[in-house]
């Protein structure tokens, strides 16, 4: 056992009973498996469902609502009592809980998202268990991460996690569906998730409490790796299981590949959560320098300027219909548009710019998407 940075995300499936209630056994259960990591000196931060299981009962719905405001408004009685049960749990093996409650603007905003970086660190220093979970009371379509899935794999990206365990009711991904296909195969371990995997599972193939079927694990098991991550898609019970785990023994599927390199945070923020105020064409030899010779990108291979945009914005970089980068920006789009084709001597007595590069390479991601405009 290598890791020393875990995160945990526990689905609604594996929190609650059949009718849809928060069930304390397995809460319970959950909980001192992470004391069990703990107790071994790791960092764990835990993603965790179950707000909307925890509250409905309390407001008088006889089972889990289906409506928006229902379940905003179950979520809102249940996270206080969810997150009062586990710190019930870790208070008694003596670790202190903490509660973030997240919204996907909080990522976008490149402030927001340092600040939640700087506040898990000096929890996981002080050796307090984050619990994390998506604020659904307040939360509009525009604002989701879409479920806790995701929310979990840009939360292991962002605190450069050694390991993301995504417990489920299914212990691992298959070739098929396993609880219509009985002759359906379980993948032991998978090198990297393919879009072809990702279109070819369904969505449906989770339970009826959760709001991420298997098809989002895969695409959260993707992002994960792409960040330098490595998943872990299944099951497990007893206070071990998040050991045997890590130790290769899991009841699932492993996802990625020993030699992982974790994404810097700020590359991490252009390449994932900022939104593109324009775009930048560029010519055949910027395109080479940005994709073969790692390069930054110069003025010099500036074709033309698309949209309005300020210094220290993020634009896309494009070579005819194909999208090469992402990149925050030294100079506004005026500016640009006054040196495009320029030496980057001639652009900074321009403009006035102390920097000769329009996207310096620290500040630019490789995305090479092709485009379908």
């Amino acid at each position: 056992m290598n890791e020393k940075r875990i995160v945990v995300k526990i689905g609604s499936s594996s929190l609650t009973e059949k009718d849809g209630a928060l069930s304390l056994t397995k809460l319970t259960d959950h909980a001192e498996a992470i004391v069990e990591l703990m107790n071994r000196g790791l960092e764990v931060i835990l993603i965790s469902s179950g707000a909307i299981s925890a509250g409905f009962r309390d407001l008088g719905y006889s089972s889990r609502p289906v409506t928006v405001q229902g379940k905003q408004a179950a979520a809102a009685v249940g996270q206080g009592l969810l997150i009062e049960a586990y710190s019930h749990c870790f208070k008694r093996h003596g670790y202190t809980t903490a509660q973030l409650l997240l919204t996907r603007d909080v990522f976008t905003n490149e402030e927001q998202f340092s600040n939640v970086y700087q506040t898990l660190s000096e929890l996981l220093k002080r050796k307090a268990i984050p619990i994390i979970n998506e604020n659904d009371s307040v939360a509009i379509d525009e604002l989701t991460f879409g479920d806790n899935d995701m929310l979990s794999s840009q939360v292991s990206g962002l605190i450069n996690a050694d390991q993301l365990i995504l417990l489920t009711d299914i212990n691992g991904i298959y070739d098929k569906n396993p609880k219509e296909e009985i002759d359906a195969k379980r993948y032991q371990h998978l090198p990297y998730i393919s879009e072809t995997m990702i279109k070819q599972t369904s969505q449906n193939s989770g339970s009826k409490v959760g709001t991420g079927g298997m098809q989002s694990k895969l695409i959260a098991a993707q992002l994960a790796n792409t960040l330098g991550v490595n998943c872990f898609v299944g099951t497990g019970s007893g206070k071990m299981k998040l050991v045997d785990i890590l130790n290769g023994d899991g009841d699932g599927t492993y996802i990625g590949i020993k030699e992982t390199v974790h994404v810097r945070k700020h590359k991490q923020w252009i390449a994932f959560h900022s939104e593109p105020k324009g775009r930048i064409l560029i010519d055949q030899g910027a395109k080479t320098a940005l994709l073969t010779d790692g390069k930054s990108l110069l003025s010099p291979g500036i074709i033309a300027i698309e949209g309005d945009f300020n210094q220290d914005d993020v634009v896309n970089v494009y070579h005819d219909k194909q999208q090469l980068a992402k990149g925050q920006v030294n100079y506004s789009s005026d500016q640009l548009r006054q040196v495009r084709g320029l030496s980057s001597k001639e652009a900074m007595l321009l403009t006035g710019c102390a920097k000769p590069e329009v996207i310096h390479r620290n500040q630019l991601i490789l995305t090479i998407q092709e485009g379908t405009e």
